[in-house]
């Protein structure tokens, strides 16, 4: 390559991050509405006490989960607060509103979730790799906050 095909690639490599560069805040706001997208799909068959995935009953596994597994009192009223996470804080997390008091509350629910399932790294089986992912991006949420397509940027 010569100097000058550098130069060329180094100009067009600049365009296209200065392109996206502009989209970032609108790409923020696309992954936060599909992670609350993902955690609405776990929450929707706890209020609606239907089947999801291998559970049947994924209200009655939740309040099982801490109980049983992780010993805590009160597991039907906890089970219930994870249901409320799982959808209000969703829908919340989706618009953008409270984005880092429910992003962190999910983070702790993973945290849990991922404690409860154990050391176990199955890509198949109910795994804990995504409860970590998801406590992550929860974390990632929490520091960055709503962003600029969300009611939290509109109340300010």
């Amino acid at each position: 390559m010569t100097t000058q095909d550098l130069s060329s690639l180094r100009c067009a490599v600049d365009t296209v991050t200065a392109r996206v560069a502009r989209l970032e805040p609108l790409l923020y706001a696309l992954l936060r509405i599909v992670f609350a997208v993902v955690l609405f799909t776990h929450g929707l068959p706890k209020v609606l006490r239907t089947a999801h995935g291998s559970m049947a009953d994924p209200m009655s596994a939740s309040i099982n989960l801490i109980q049983n597994v992780m010993g805590l009192p009160f597991a039907a009223q906890l089970a219930f607060l994870v249901m409320l996470l799982e959808t209000v804080g969703a829908l919340m997390l989706a618009i953008g509103l409270g984005t880092r008091l429910v992003a962190l509350l999910i983070a702790i629910e993973m945290v849990a979730i991922s404690y409860a399932l154990g050391p176990t790294w199955p890509w198949i089986d109910r795994g804990v790799e995504f409860p970590v992912l998801m406590g992550f991006l929860a974390l990632y949420i929490v520091a960055r906050g709503g962003g600029a397509y969300s009611m939290d940027a509109r109340q300010r």
